[in-house]
C-alpha cells in the first residue's frame, strides 16, 4: 500500500474589496505573498493589492476577496466591480498576468503616469530600479504620435524602456520595446 502525503494546505488571504484596493490584515500568510513575489505593498500594518493583482490572486486561490457586505466575491462579480472602477480593466489584467507568467514582478506606475513598471528577472523593487514602463492596449486602439511620443517621454524622463503590451482578441499579448538612440 503506498501512501501518499498530503500537501499542507496554506490558508488564503482574506481580504475586503474596498474602492480600488484589496486591503488584508499583516499576516503571516499576506506577508508570504509580498516576500515571495512582492504582491501588495505594506502600510500602516495592512497590505493594499491593486485590482489586478487581486483578481490574479483569486485566480490562483492565493486570496478571498469580500464585498463591503462581508459576502465573498466570485471572480465574475469582481471583475464586473474592476471594470466599473477601470474601463481598461480587462486589458491591464492581461498584460500583468501575463508578465506575472513570465517571472516579472509588475507594479502599479502612477506615479510615473504609466500603467505599470517591470523589474527584470530576479529583481524585487527596492534593490533597483524598474527596467520598463509598461503601457497595455487593445490591438484595435490607436494611438497619435503625439500621444505615443508622450508615452515615450515618460519612460525616458524615468530611465526607463518603454514597453507597450499589445492584446489581441484571443487575450494573446506581443511586446514592443522602444527606446531613445542617439545616431
Amino acid at each position: 500500500m503506498v501512501v501518499k502525503e498530503k500537501k499542507p494546505r496554506t490558508k488564503k488571504v482574506k481580504a475586503m474589496f474596498s474602492r480600488e484596493k484589496i486591503i488584508a490584515e499583516d499576516t503571516s500568510e499576506a506577508r508570504s505573498l509580498y516576500d515571495q513575489s512582492r504582491f501588495g505593498e505594506l502600510q500602516e500594518g495592512k497590505f493594499y493589492y491593486s485590482l489586478v493583482e487581486g483578481l490574479y490572486l483569486i485566480e490562483k486561490k492565493k486570496i478571498e476577496v469580500e464585498d463591503g457586505k462581508k459576502k465573498k466575491l466570485k471572480i465574475d462579480d469582481f471583475i464586473k466591480k474592476a471594470r466599473k472602477i477601470e474601463p481598461n480593466f480587462w486589458i491591464r489584467y492581461v498584460v500583468f498576468r501575463d508578465m506575472i507568467d513570465r517571472c516579472y514582478i509588475i507594479k502599479t506606475a502612477l506615479k510615473f503616469g504609466a500603467d505599470f513598471r517591470v523589474y527584470d528577472r530576479g529583481v524585487k523593487p527596492g534593490q533597483d530600479h524598474a527596467k520598463w514602463i509598461l503601457y497595455p492596449i487593445h490591438e484595435a486602439t490607436t494611438l497619435t504620435w503625439y500621444e505615443f511620443s508622450a508615452k515615450n517621454r515618460v519612460a525616458h524622463s524615468t530611465r526607463k524602456n518603454l514597453l507597450i503590451g499589445i492584446v489581441d482578441d484571443e487575450n494573446d499579448v506581443t511586446y514592443y520595446s522602444v527606446s531613445w538612440t542617439r545616431p
